[in-house]
């Protein structure tokens, strides 16, 4: 049995932030479900860090610029990148926006070895991306697991030479498997590094752990993280659809990707199959041939399929006048380049879900494949002082929706000076939602609240913008104030909060900031 394949994997590492159309020199930040998922170097060299807080990358960097993750323009603008790579070898494979990989073997020998691809791949990449001169991590190793561990060295890289793999993986955490599950038992065992995991018996981890065992152990190891009976497919697996007229619109070419991947995944259920690595191939009407090589750590679902394949269309459509396919596509076919027995899913160390859940998990997958990423929205638990900080909305193709099915979300949340007690409001509305409101005592004055918190007089009456009267407040708590912030001109924020329950039943949060009361929230 041949050993691991010799690959190179290239590395953006500020991707996320570089796509959005930012210098490195501007300090801007990423952020997803309130931790820094990139930032840029101007960012970095304040002391801001990747799996940061969002408040403490701020306190770091006053004047950072947090920005939403864009994973759509993300996956188009690195086709740019893509098409260069692809100047060495056709067979460039992606796994995510801001990665991709290639076999070393034909292009080493042409340059001269795996240094020199590698330094001619940095340059290139740097000239067609002039953001990301220096930024581009290079790795060369035995296998592309240890490949992209090699990558995220500091850039430029790292070259590990061949046979050295093992060695190369020994010292490093496991943390760098990315199965946190698995991961959290192995170091409650007393596991730390790779080469200790590594050294375990095949069937003991097999016996305890399962197949996600098996494939950490493999990589662990230096193996490849293919299992070792993973074939090329027979030709029937493959899809196509004819397109005419011609598609140059994305809108319509996604449409035409969203039902060939609908078909896809009923062939590949009905043989038995699952794809570990998709063929995008599609013809233009001037008899251009377009293929790109996509990858899923596991298996690609229905809803990971048709998600790379439109962003392959968008990627390919959208592209600069150099990369752009010159007419529109008749043909677009996928083609299934590897696949495995389908073994169904293996449920995590803490459970299983519920078959309700498996539908309604498959259902948001179909629409989100269909309407595109943002379409699709799930609850995402931040924490924060204000109701409508606790939870964030995120696009479900950024989370593992089974995985979120089958853990509720937390009960409990790190302590927040200043948080509103329990419990929380049915209803919230945003800063620019909110109805605006007076807070009256019984002379009819207005409400104040001053630096130590203390109300001007004790609330009577409530009265807010759209409603048909003004109510009489039966009870009420607070102020609770807070002051966030304070640190910086631009972003400080000086709000009281104040809960009432008026004459007709109804609990209300009403907020006083910059002298104005606003209604924020209502209590079931």
């Amino acid at each position: 049995m041949s050993g691991p394949t010799r690959t190179l994997v290239v590395w953006c590492p500020d991707w996320p932030v570089l796509a959005l159309g930012h210098h490195p020199e501007e300090p801007v930040a990423v952020v997803v479900a309130n931790r820094v998922l990139a930032a840029t170097v101007a960012a970095r060299q304040d002391g801001v860090a990747a799996g940061m807080r969002r408040r403490e990358a701020q306190a770091r960097c006053p004047a950072m610029v947090v920005l939403d993750r864009d994973l759509d323009r993300e996956a188009r603008s690195f086709e740019a990148v893509v098409a260069v790579v692809s100047s060495f070898t056709p067979w460039v494979e992606l796994s995510w926006p801001g990665t991709c990989a290639l076999p070393t073997s034909g292009p080493a020998r042409y340059f001269g070895g795996d240094r020199a691809l590698a330094d001619a791949v940095r340059e290139q990449v740097g000239r067609a991306v002039p953001s990301m001169l220096g930024l581009v991590g290079v790795g060369i190793a035995d296998g592309a697991f240890a490949a992209r561990l090699a990558a995220r060295h500091i850039p430029p890289g790292q070259l590990v030479e061949p046979g050295q793999t093992p060695a190369f993986l020994a010292p490093l955490p496991l943390s760098v498997l990315e199965s946190p599950e698995l991961v959290g038992v192995l170091q409650r065992l007393g596991l730390h590094t790779l080469g200790a995991f590594g050294a375990l018996a095949v069937p003991d981890v097999i016996g305890r752990f399962g197949r996600v065992g098996e494939r950490a152990h493999r990589l662990a190891r230096g193996l490849d993280d293919l299992p070792l009976d993973a074939r090329m497919p027979p030709p029937d697996l493959s899809v196509s659809v004819e397109l005419d007229p011609p598609v140059a619109r994305v809108d319509q070419a996604g449409f035409a990707a969203k039902s060939l991947a609908d078909r896809l995944s009923v062939v590949l259920d009905d043989a038995g199959w699952s794809c570990l690595r998709l063929a995008v191939q599609a013809e233009t009407e001037h008899g251009e041939q377009l293929l790109r090589l996509w990858r899923h750590e596991g298996a690609l679902t229905p809803g990971a399929i048709a998600e790379r394949v439109r962003w392959q269309l968008e990627g390919w459509l959208t592209a600069s006048a150099l990369n752009r396919p010159t007419g529109g596509l008749i043909r677009l076919a996928l083609v299934p380049d590897q696949v495995i027995p389908a073994q169904g899913r293996q449920l995590g160390f803490w459970g299983g879900q519920s078959e309700s859940a498996r539908r309604a998990t498959r259902a948001a997958s179909r629409v989100a494949g269909l309407l595109g990423p943002n379409a699709v929205r799930v609850p995402d638990r931040r924490g924060g002082r204000h109701p409508h900080e606790q939870f964030s909305l995120l696009a479900a193709t950024a989370v593992d929706l089974e995985d979120r099915a089958a853990r509720p979300l937390p009960a409990a949340l790190a302590p927040w000076p200043g948080r509103l007690p329990l419990p929380s409001p049915g209803i919230v509305w945003t800063a620019g939602e909110r109805p605006a409101a007076r807070v009256l005592d019984s002379a009819g004055a207005v409400v104040t609240v001053n630096g130590r918190g203390e109300p001007s007089a004790a609330p009577f009456r409530l009265e807010a913008r759209g409603w048909a009267r003004s109510y009489e407040i039966k009870a009420w708590a607070g102020p609770w104030p807070v002051e966030e912030r304070w640190w910086d001109p631009a972003q400080q924020r000086r709000v009281a909060r104040l809960q009432v329950v008026l004459d007709d039943g109804g609990a209300w949060l009403a907020i006083l900031e910059g002298g104005r009361w606003w209604i924020a929230a209502q209590y079931d």
